[in-house]
């Protein structure tokens, strides 16, 4: 295997590294842990998979698994006679794991550390989607969650990564992070600021992820940060839970942001101290309850989590003079939703009262019911699922719709051999030695859904979406 380029580490950065590094951290490990190659993480998708299943799924492969103390679901791995090819692996490409850098986990962790868990939650900075997958799981697929991403060519990435790992109960949008506090007052109970940052944290994975660095940089950023703080605190309810974190170190961006919205205001905001967050959370510990995690601390990549409550209202902002636009979507009748969950049922689709069926043209939606009181306040570009399209002789069901809501062991399953499952996501058609039933199947490998097909004669014809095929070779164990 080639050799990595060295991590650029500016002198200045050092500098500044140097002056904030707690005593008990040596500045010589941390410049020699940043030229060394970052550990594979992932984290089982408890929407698809328990954990226990999981690992007696894996138990006969050559992965060495170690698990991730901040996050039950998380583990590193490492295969020692191969490359490790994670994601071209069956169970990654069904959903059955995200891979996602172990530091990343710890600010859902830190989230979800109170006794109840969120009924709707806002992902201020969401792509590719690691974090609200993370939520998703932890939520059970329940509540709502609005997942906003400012970079239009990372929300469709997103979109793929939610619907990968089944998730229903996200609404996608598409704005500057500091639109929420004006548009969505006081209407979450949890929010994720995860923070777009200078990124010094990252070097190991990106030997060139600080070649743009310089203090200038970093101010503009932290200012951009103090921004995105204040709206997310005011989009927050009383009562509620705030994360902030970055995958950088220093301490303009992290506790200084954090000092900010401390002295905006006062005692209507405390922080709730990590400490107790996982075993060994104390050797990240800042003196004011914060998790400065440098990456030789647990061999990962360099993150700062802060946990916040907001404890009573403050001074709504101005009210956006934009516009949303009528909302292009109508809730279906009793009976209508009734016809529709029938038909579903007869092809192994359900879904609970935490859903809500809505229609567009001879599109048929699935909405999570936590999200309805938000329609008409913010412009959505993606609620929920898209469920099927109806036709005079039935519906045609998404592929989207069958990954995330195809119950086990219904009587539609066509389950693939590892062969004919690599198959499938080359995209080409199955001729499989014995051929299903019935004219519709749902393909499964692993007995997970891979996604809804029909049976001509003795082939059945590929149904995954285009931008799903894959090329090369994929990593399927016989």
């Amino acid at each position: 295997m080639a050799k990595s380029a060295p991590a650029f580490l500016p002198p200045a950065f050092l500098d500044a590294t140097r002056a904030i590094m707690p005593d008990h951290l040596s500045l010589d490990e941390f410049i020699a842990i940043c030229q060394q190659p970052l550990r594979r993480s992932l984290r089982v998708n408890t929407l698809k998979i328990s954990v226990a299943d999981f690992l007696a799924l894996v138990k006969d492969y050559d992965w060495r698994l170690e698990p991730i103390p901040w996050c039950p679901e998380g583990f590193w791995i490492e295969r020692e006679d191969e490359a490790l090819r994670l994601g071209s692996a069956a169970e990654h490409l069904s959903g059955l794991f995200y891979i996602q850098e172990a530091s990343s986990m710890l600010p859902v962790s830190a989230l979800f550390a109170g006794r109840e868990t969120p009924r709707l939650v806002l992902d201020v900075a969401a792509a590719p989607g690691s974090k609200t997958t993370q939520i998703a799981a932890l939520m059970n697929n329940q509540g709502g969650i609005v997942a906003n991403e400012y970079s239009a060519s990372r929300v469709k990435v997103l979109h793929a990564n939610i619907s990968r790992c089944g998730v229903k109960n996200v609404a996608l949008t598409h704005f500057d992070g500091r639109v929420f506090g004006a548009a969505l007052p006081e209407s979450f109970d949890a929010i994720l600021l995860d923070a777009p940052c200078s990124g010094e944290g990252v070097v190991r994975k990106d030997p060139n992820a600080m070649s743009n660095w310089s203090p200038q940089s970093v101010a503009s950023i932290a200012e951009t940060q103090r921004e995105l703080i204040d709206s997310a605190f005011h989009a927050l309810a009383p009562g509620g839970v705030m994360v902030y974190s970055t995958c950088t170190l220093n301490a303009q961006e992290n506790q200084q942001v954090v000092n900010h919205l401390l002295a905006t205001y006062g005692d209507a905001v405390s922080i709730e101290p990590l400490g107790e967050l996982f075993p060994a959370a104390d050797k990240a510990l800042t003196a004011e309850g914060f998790l400065h995690v440098f990456p030789q601390i647990y061999d990962s990549e360099g993150f700062f989590v802060a946990r916040l409550r907001k404890n009573y209202s403050v001074t709504p902002l101005a009210k956006p003079g934009y516009k949303v636009g009528k909302f292009p979507f109508t809730p279906l009748s009793a009976k209508d939703a009734a016809q529709v969950a029938q038909a579903a049922a007869t092809c192994g689709l359900a879904w609970n009262e935490t859903s809500k069926l809505w229609a567009r043209d001879k599109e048929v939606w699935l909405f999570p019911a936590e999200l309805e009181p938000l329609i008409g306040k913010v412009r959505f570009s993606r609620i929920g699922l898209k469920l099927a399209e109806s036709f005079p002789k039935g519906f045609r069901w998404q592929h989207e719709a069958v990954i995330a809501l195809a119950t086990s062991g219904n009587p539609q399953s066509f389950e693939l051999d590892a062969a004919l499952a690599q198959e499938w996501f080359h995209g080409r058609d199955l001729y499989p030695q014995q051929p299903p039933q019935g004219n519709e199947c749902i393909v499964t490998y692993q007995h997970q859904p891979l996604g809804l097909a029909k049976r001509i004669g003795s082939r059945i014809k590929n149904s995954l979406p285009r931008e799903l095929v894959r090329d090369g070779t994929l990593d399927f164990h016989q």
